[in-house]
C-alpha cells in the first residue's frame, strides 16, 4: 500500500463522511448558538462559557480538517477485485488460539476504521500485519510485546 493512501471499506468511508457532514452542519450550528449565548452574558474577556464554546469550535474545526484530509487520500476497497482465499484488508478472519483453544473473529480494516469493541483491527497492528497474506488452515505466530501468539486461521470471508 502507498503510504499516502488510506484504504477504507465502504462502511468505513460512509461512517467518516457522515461524521464530517454532521460536524460541518449540526455541530457548527450548535457551537455558534453556544458562542452567541455566551456573548449575551456581557464581557467576553472573563467569560468561561465563551472560552469553552470557542475551544469546542477549535476542536470541531480541527476534526473537520482531519476528516477532510483522510477522505481526500482514501481509496475504497473493491471486494470484487480482491482475493477471496487470502487475508487482506476488508476480510473477516476466524482465528483459533492454539494455546487457549479460544476462537474469535476480527475484521481487518484501515487504522482509521479500527474499533476493538466491534472486533475491527487495523492492518497496521501487530496481529493485522501478521495475518496479511495468509490463508485458511495456516498457523500464524505473532510477536507482540507480551510474547508470542499462535493462531490458526479457521476461515475467512469478505
Amino acid at each position: 500500500m502507498d503510504s499516502g493512501e488510506i484504504y477504507l471499506t465502504r462502511p468505513g468511508y460512509d461512517k467518516l463522511t457522515e461524521e464530517l457532514e454532521r460536524l460541518r452542519t449540526v455541530r457548527r450550528r450548535e457551537i455558534a448558538r453556544e458562542i452567541e449565548k455566551a456573548r449575551a452574558y456581557g464581557d467576553i474577556s472573563e467569560n468561561a462559557e465563551y472560552d469553552a464554546a470557542k475551544d469546542a469550535q477549535a476542536h470541531n474545526e480541527k476534526r473537520i480538517a482531519e476528516l477532510e484530509a483522510k477522505l481526500g487520500k482514501c481509496r475504497i476497497i473493491d471486494d470484487a477485485l480482491m482475493s477471496k482465499d487470502e487475508v487482506l484488508i476488508g476480510a473477516t478472519v476466524k482465528l483459533h488460539d492454539m494455546e487457549t483453544g479460544e476462537e474469535f473473529e476480527y475484521m481487518l480494516v484501515a487504522e482509521v476504521e479500527a474499533d476493538y469493541a466491534q472486533n475491527k483491527i487495523s492492518v497496521s497492528s501487530p496481529v493485522g500485519k501478521a495475518l496479511l497474506g495468509h490463508k485458511a488452515g495456516e498457523v500464524v505466530e505473532i510477536e507482540i510485546p507480551a510474547g508470542t501468539l499462535k493462531y490458526r486461521i479457521e476461515s475467512l470471508r469478505r
